[in-house]
């Protein structure tokens, strides 16, 4: 795994090992990112925020191609461990802040820092989370006016839209599909 594009361009992250892990390939990441880019313009000065962090990797691609600044948020203490390191190889110490929280009970402690210009999701497959966090950053309005937020699921699950995040775009991608909303 490594950052594809822009300042940190090919250095190379600290991943996970065993079954239960799966970050995002490099080229589904770089698919998104694709059509980020197309959507955005440019990510120069964009605030971040990405729920169920893994690696960091897309927080740190987003960081890599200009965004501002990256809220990393993550449960586990082993991934937070690698983000921890991830953001030190990629020299972004000053501009991300890794929560070591539940990201459910985390959302809420998050509207300060809002609202967020992109939104990055990759929660564990097929556990239903997708729904209940999208529906939470609609209702505490985390999600900039016009902000993109950016979900992974497996290419199975459907996803609707959710107040005023309405789905405009879902790509698969081998066993990946990408759900991307915006407010309307």
């Amino acid at each position: 795994m490594r950052i594809i594009s822009g300042s940190a361009r090919g250095r190379q992250l600290a991943s996970f090992s065993g079954k239960d892990i799966r970050p995002t390939p490099d080229r589904v990441r770089e698919a998104i990112f694709s059509i980020l880019t197309s959507r955005f313009g440019t990510l120069n000065g964009l605030k971040v925020l990405e729920l169920f962090a893994g690696s960091g990797a897309q927080s740190l691609e987003a960081l890599s191609r200009g965004a501002e600044s990256a809220i990393l948020v993550d449960s586990s203490h082993a991934t937070a461990k690698i983000i921890t390191e991830n953001i030190k190889r990629c020299r972004f110490e000053s501009a991300t802040r890794l929560l070591q929280q539940d990201v459910l009970m985390t959302l809420p402690q998050l509207t300060p820092s809002g609202p967020f210009d992109l939104i990055l999701l990759d929660p564990p497959y097929n556990q239903n989370l997708l729904p209940q966090v999208i529906e939470n950053i609609e209702h505490l309005n985390l999600l900039a006016e016009n902000g993109i937020i950016c979900a992974e699921s497996a290419k199975d699950e459907e996803l609707g839209d959710f107040g005023t995040l309405k789905m405009t775009e879902s790509r698969v991608y081998g066993s990946t599909r990408i759900h991307l909303y915006s407010r309307h």
